[in-house]
């Protein structure tokens, strides 16, 4: 059961919206972008008919539908939509307390996986020299790895790579094959010497 709530005004905001799209059975598409990682951002865009997602959750509203991805439903848990008028028109409200915290169990996706172990467990470490990491990409069940901030151009990087990162990350997730960095090391400029 879904624990979302589009309050009344969001609802009439938002028919308003899709009403101007000029498309019969249009509805609202919402997802988490980065989901469980602090760049977790809660999204709501158009839907059109036929770019409905299977596995989409679907609430019905009495103006329209409402569909959720399925892998965000999880973040998205105690979100709320809502709208006010102000004086300069109005705005839209997301809150999705639950979009950044951590929603990890053995049946979440590879790439839920490895952000929750780079933001909670390696990146806490690479902090003190001002580092971190990102996920870029999963290729082949390889993570595809960014070094940022006191790692990118460190000297010791493929140390922090071979013995820290991945070492880590294969004996947490199995079903990871390697990792891979994808970083231009020749910027010094920031780099923890």
């Amino acid at each position: 059961m879904l624990n979302i709530t589009i309050t009344e005004s969001a609802e009439k905001y938002l028919a308003g919206l899709l009403s101007k799209q000029d498309c019969e059975g249009i509805g609202i598409r919402m997802f988490v972008t980065d989901p469980g990682t602090p760049k977790a951002e809660t999204c709501i865009a158009y839907c059109r008919p036929g770019e409905v997602q299977e596995s989409d959750e679907v609430m019905e509203l009495a103006s329209f539908k409402a569909f959720f991805e399925q892998r965000s439903l999880p973040f998205l848990d105690d979100a709320k939509v809502d709208y006010a008028d102000d004086k300069f028109g109005g705005q839209l409200t997301i809150r999705a307390p639950n979009s950044r915290m951590p929603q990890i169990n053995d049946d979440s996706p590879l790439e839920d996986k490895i952000n929750y172990l780079l933001y909670n467990e390696i990146n806490p470490g690479l902090a003190a020299h001002g580092g971190m990491i990102t996920l870029e990409e999963i290729v082949d069940d390889v993570a595809v790895l960014r070094f940022g901030g006191g790692c990118q151009g460190c000297g010791m990087v493929d140390v922090t790579l071979k013995e820290g990162v991945e070492k880590t990350m294969l004996e947490k997730i199995p079903e990871l094959k390697g990792v891979r960095d994808v970083t231009d090391h020749s910027d010094r400029s920031q780099a923890y010497i």
